[in-house]
């Protein structure tokens, strides 16, 4: 299932304004409050905003809440706000519910935010086995699905076989990642990644060694959404929301455990925001795996099944090649906001400042996962 707003809906009446992130380290010393203050700050200054009138955010029980970080931006008053249950499945729906928001005409300045200390505090590797959150995961986990690297495992498995791709290629995703993020300051892992020592990575779950899991980090990452009328107005160049949603199917049920939700999202998103896949310029995918990443091209049709072993070997998904992905090292080498720092690139990208920045860069599409569920938005620049 799949939930849209489509052209006749918010469609370019919000624009990303501002956008404001921490340093990401694997041991912040601060509270996920501090963190989520000062990317907010940052992304309120950035967008030339004194505060916002509605504040929405994501967590896994993980951050801090946001009445909190509305009392310590000192708002004297909040309007809408909501924290929404989930992680990286909701780094792009999250646009269109701030978009909705503006376009009903309930906010005119929304502030996104995600922090946590996703290293050094709650990691997302642990299983809780009792009633409630983690319930049906006890039925899973006495054959091996001891987490979500397991799980993923399972899928990428069968996808790499199915696709014809070898380690040689999950190499390639993840060695580009980390030449991307050779020229990132913000990025945890910068240096270059030879096959050899690819290979002698520890397996945690095959066919995913470490180096195909993303980076665990402490980090907050905030971006101000407002109406696009008034987004010229601000200091930087916006981004315009053009089409976003969420769809949901379940791993444990699918007919086909390698169709995740790129495949049910592709072409509703592009409905919403009419366009193709060829009007897309750079792709901010959520590769918290490597193989996640040829998945979502092919479903989102920028390269054929056919042609990925050659493409990706061939590293055509630099930021100077057939499709860019990821210009400032995603999540494998930047880090992990949940994908919210995925997004604050594509804002940089279509600014025209992005790390590697992609040369006339006008369409990003963005992406967020957790399972068959997961989101996508599309951004371009005004």
């Amino acid at each position: 299932m799949a939930e849209w707003a489509g052209r006749q809906g918010f469609s370019g009446k919000a624009a990303i304004a501002g956008v404001g992130m921490t340093t990401l380290t694997r041991a912040s010393g601060r509270t996920e409050l501090q963190l989520a203050a000062e990317a907010s700050r940052e992304a309120l200054a950035d967008a030339g905003i004194d505060r916002p009138d509605a504040i929405l955010s994501y967590h896994l029980n993980d951050s801090a809440p946001v009445l909190y970080l509305a009392r310590e931006l000192r708002m004297p008053e909040l309007g809408w706000h909501n924290e929404i249950y989930g992680g990286g499945t909701q780094s792009a729906s999250i646009l269109a519910d701030a978009a909705m928001l503006i376009d009903a005409g309930l906010a005119e300045n929304v502030l996104v935010y995600r922090a946590l200390n996703g290293r050094s505090g709650k990691r997302m590797n642990a299983l809780g086995l009792k009633l409630g959150e983690g319930t049906e995961e006890q039925f899973t986990h006495p054959y091996g699905m001891a987490g979500p690297v397991h799980q993923f495992a399972l899928a990428g498995q069968r996808y790499l076989h199915d696709a014809a791709l070898t380690d040689v290629h999950t190499h390639a995703v993840v060695a580009q990642s980390r030449a991307h993020a050779l020229r990132n300051p913000r990025a945890v892992r910068r240096e270059r990644l030879d096959l050899p020592t690819y290979l002698d990575s520890p397996m945690v779950a095959s066919p995913l060694r470490r180096l195909d899991c993303c980076q665990e980090t402490d980090g907050a990452c905030a971006l101000v959404l407002t109406r696009a009328d008034r987004a010229p107005d601000a200091p930087r160049v916006h981004a315009v929301v053009r089409g976003g949603g969420s769809g949901a199917s379940t791993m444990d049920k699918a007919d086909d455990v390698t169709r995740i939700f790129s495949g049910h999202l592709a072409a509703p998103l592009y409905e919403a925001a009419g366009m193709k896949p060829d009007h897309i310029d750079v792709a901010l995918l959520y590769d918290a795996y490597s193989w996640l990443v040829p998945r979502q091209l092919e479903d989102f049709g920028l390269i054929p099944r056919a042609d990925l072993p050659v493409l990706l070997h061939a590293q055509e998904i630099a930021w100077n090649g057939r499709v860019p992905v990821n210009p400032h090292g995603g999540l494998l080498s930047e880090g992990y906001v949940h994908g919210l720092n995925n997004v604050a690139e594509a804002v940089r990208q279509l600014r025209g400042t992005g790390t590697n920045q992609v040369p006339g860069a006008g369409v990003a599409l963005c992406t967020g996962f957790g399972g068959s569920y997961g989101s996508a938005a599309v951004l371009t620049a005004p």
